[in-house]
Formats: structure tokens, sequence, C-alpha cells
């Protein structure tokens, strides 16, 4: 299937890893002919590009930059002004109940991943519509569906971001500009990993026993970022050309 992306340029925040690497090489492999990943970590950012150099032969940009400071979220958007697909998928909320999460740990959450993603859309949305076309996907969470007493900053951060895709989405597009969403379950990451063994060490007091998370369905069974990434790609293609406002989920 032909999803018409050769030749499109990509800016993926949370570029590094994960979903976020999974992602560029999907678009890689559609013909995508410009990569730019941004991250925190430069060597993760180096290791990356190399690997889709080697792979699929693309342009790879890279940008150490933390999104949650305004000053390097214009940073960025200055350097990549130009891109036709922008994916919103830095994110690092802590999990835990509203009595462990502190303020400040609420607000800097929110910064990367509630006002990041909100700053990055805007600022984006403006040169998008100057051409006329332009794709912005948010990779959200399951959690805006499903929140959970021990996932309360990401549960909230997750609903509210699920909302602005939706009300953003549903306008851009007579500007000729798409804004859609995922909400991903939980997905194969070094960053599920963390949280899971959080949540075992609460729970059994040993943060190796991650597996009987899921045997007692306290946690979900996780998919592989790749099962994501496909369908950000399907999203950001010319196959979806009439979509916009959406927030598709990919699992319970």
């Amino acid at each position: 299937m032909d999803l018409g992306l050769k030749g499109k340029s990509v800016l993926i925040t949370g570029g590094s890893k994960g979903i976020g690497f999974s992602c560029a090489q999907s678009f890689a492999a559609e013909g995508c002919a410009s990569l730019q990943l941004a991250a925190r970590n430069e060597d993760a950012l180096h290791s990356a590009a190399a690997a889709l150099r080697q792979q699929f032969k693309v342009e790879v940009g890279i940008h150490a930059l933390d999104l949650s400071t305004a000053a390097d979220r214009q940073t960025l958007l200055t350097r990549c002004a130009g891109v036709d697909i922008l994916i919103n998928n830095a994110g690092d909320v802590p999990g835990g109940s509203i009595e462990t999460i502190d303020a400040e740990q609420w607000r800097q959450a929110w910064e990367l991943k509630v006002f990041g993603y909100i700053e990055m859309t805007r600022s984006m949305l403006a040169h998008m519509r100057q051409r006329r076309q332009g794709v912005v996907v948010n990779v959200i969470g399951m959690s805006a569906l499903n929140p959970s007493y021990d996932y309360i900053c990401g549960c909230t951060a997750n609903a509210a971001l699920h909302a602005f895709t939706r009300g953003v989405g549903r306008t851009s597009m007579n500007q000729g500009v798409r804004v859609v969403g995922v909400l991903p379950p939980a997905t194969i990451t070094e960053r599920l990993d963390r949280l899971m063994k959080a949540r075992a060490l609460s729970l059994y007091g040993d943060e190796t026993r991650t597996d009987q998370l899921i045997k007692d369905g306290i946690w979900p069974p996780p998919i592989a970022p790749a099962q994501v990434a496909d369908m950000i790609v399907y999203l950001s293609s010319a196959r979806a050309s009439q979509l916009s406002g959406v927030v598709l989920g990919l699992g319970a």
C-alpha cells in the first residue's frame, strides 16, 4: 500500500527510543526524505540517527534539547518550521497517586507532556497554515479514557491532550492542516519498565515482580512500539486525508 509519504519531512519529539524511534523507522521505510529527531540525550540521538541512516539511507537531523523548557521548544521550532509532519511524543510523567506526586513533580511533568504538546502544536500550526498543508499527531495514552488513581498525573494530562487534539483538529482542517491523536495502551519501552518496577515495588515489595502485575490483572499485557508507530504513520498519510480532530485508541 502506497501511503503517499515519499519525500515528506517529519519531526519526531522523543525520537531517540521507544515509540518515537519506531515511528522514525516506519516513516523511513515509507520513503520519507528527512527525519528530524528531538530528545534530551545526545548520545541516544546519535545512535538512533546512525541506525536509521545505515538501514534506510535517509537524511536524519538530531536536536538534543529539553522540550520542557520554552527556550528549547522555540529553538526546535525555528530549526524545523518547514516540516510536513509533527509527531508530538516526548513525555515522562511519573506514576503515583495524588498523595505521592507533589506539586513540583506535577508541574514539571506537565511542562513537557501537556504544555510541550500544546506549544509545539500551536507554533507548527502557524507555519503549516501558511502552506495550507501539514499533519500533527499527538501520542497521548489510553489512560485518557481509563483514568487510574495510581497514575493520576498522567491520566489527567492525557485527558487534557485528548480534548485539545479533538478541539483543535476539528477546525484546523479548514486551513489545510490535520491534527489527530493516538491512545497507545501499555507499550514496551524503557519508561514502561521503570513504571512497572515502581508499581511492583509498591505492591509486592520487589521491583522484579513485574510479570505478577500482568498475572494479577493490575497491568495489561504491553504491545510493541511498532504497532503504535504503524498507526501513527497511517494517520500521517494521504490515506487518512479526511481525518482530523479524531483520537484513535489502540487498546482497552
